[in-house]
């Protein structure tokens, strides 16, 4: 099935309305599970309300920002917001690239940046009071340096904003560009890390023909090699293929001394 493109209107940062084709909620299919089983209690999500979440609901869209919450549909934002936890989703909402697993937005962007995000994220962390955030974005293919400045101002405009904070970033592979991690790796975040997704086996049908297992491990190696002192985080899905007798390590994958591997459930 081919995907069916939707028109969107965003706002330039120069107040003119540009119109782009994009698939809506990616190339991620509804995949309903049989309803004459039960599901264990927890995996059942608390519907997202309480003051708390609405407050950051309110403050999301007060100060315009995009979250992995919202964009990828995550059951668990009731949760995690009613915790006063979210992730923050830089360079808006819509991906240049169509992973199978993802509900983001797929479409070309056309080099649309909005210059005063970062301003805005910095106000959000400040306002939440944390000592820890993740920064992730959409894949940008459509900027010369994948969107690497425009990551590493966030991460400085958070550190004048609100100091002591501890960044994390959660940046795309910038297909393979090493000078551009080297620009993010040049606002000091404290953590640098990568999505490998999934095992080797498995990432030709699970990730967009442009990401790679190799080239998301050459990635990490070059931050660790060159930021030694800044640790490095490999996250990963757990639960693709379901077929037993396979490696039970993380992506089967060892790292040199200073990563940390994260795995995540798939859904």
């Amino acid at each position: 099935m081919k995907p069916k493109f939707e028109t969107v209107e965003l706002l330039s940062p120069t107040g003119g309305v540009i119109e782009l084709k994009v698939v809506k909620r990616g190339l991620a299919q509804a995949r309903p599970e049989p309803v004459d089983r039960n599901k264990p209690a927890w995996i059942k999500a608390p519907l997202p309300t309480g003051p708390r979440y609405q407050a950051l609901k309110g403050m999301v869209q007060e100060l315009r920002l995009h979250t992995v919450c919202q964009e990828a549909l995550c059951p668990n934002i009731g949760e995690c917001w009613t915790h006063g936890t979210l992730t923050v989703m830089i360079l808006g909402d819509i991906c240049t690239r169509a992973c199978k697993f993802c509900a983001v937005h797929t479409g070309n962007p056309k080099g649309l940046v909005d210059p005063e995000e970062p301003k805005r994220v910095a106000e959000a962390i400040a306002r939440m009071g944390v000592r820890y955030v993740v920064l992730t974005s959409v894949d940008r293919d459509d900027l010369e340096d994948g969107g690497a400045s425009h990551f590493a101002a966030t991460i400085r405009a958070i550190k004048e904003k609100a100091p002591g904070v501890l960044v994390e970033a959660l940046t795309p592979d910038f297909q393979g560009d090493l000078k551009a991690v080297e620009t993010v790796l040049a606002a000091n975040p404290e953590v640098y890390a990568q999505n490998l997704e999934t095992v080797r086996r498995l990432t030709p049908k699970v990730r967009d023909p442009r990401a790679g297992y190799e080239q998301t491990l050459k990635v990490l190696a070059h931050a660790k090699r060159v930021r030694p002192d800044i640790l490095t985080n490999l996250a990963s899905c757990w639960a693709w293929g379901r077929r037993r007798r396979r490696s039970s390590r993380p992506c089967g994958t060892s790292g040199p001394r200073g990563w940390i591997s994260s795995p995540w459930a798939s859904t």
